[in-house]
């Protein structure tokens, strides 16, 4: 039997990147259960449609969100990213800062 989940992995590591911007990649695959390298093709693909931009501090890297960039989907045009984090229980204003 194939397991499926309504949100898609892109989603899950924004989600996991909003709740923690100082977030490891590792952190990131064991919670979303997938590879490292899958969650830095995800990030990649992130960063370069602006949903997040990174910042390398020391040997770690930082991320920030964009909560105001439109989601990709044409039936979704209309919402942001910040709806999307605020639907999933992360409100936009706090996302990106960390709750610490």
């Amino acid at each position: 039997m194939t397991t499926w989940t309504f949100l898609s992995h892109h989603a899950q590591v924004f989600l996991c990147i909003a709740r923690d911007p100082d977030v490891r990649l590792r952190d990131i695959a064991a919670g979303v259960g997938i590879t490292e390298r899958a969650v830095q093709a995800i990030v990649n693909d992130l960063v370069e449609a602006g949903y997040v931009d990174r910042t390398r501090v020391g040997r770690r890297n930082h991320y920030a969100i964009h909560p105001e960039v439109p989601l990709r989907h044409p039936l979704q045009g209309d919402l942001d990213a910040g709806m999307l984090l605020q639907l999933l229980g992360e409100p936009p204003e706090d996302a990106g800062h960390g709750r610490r």
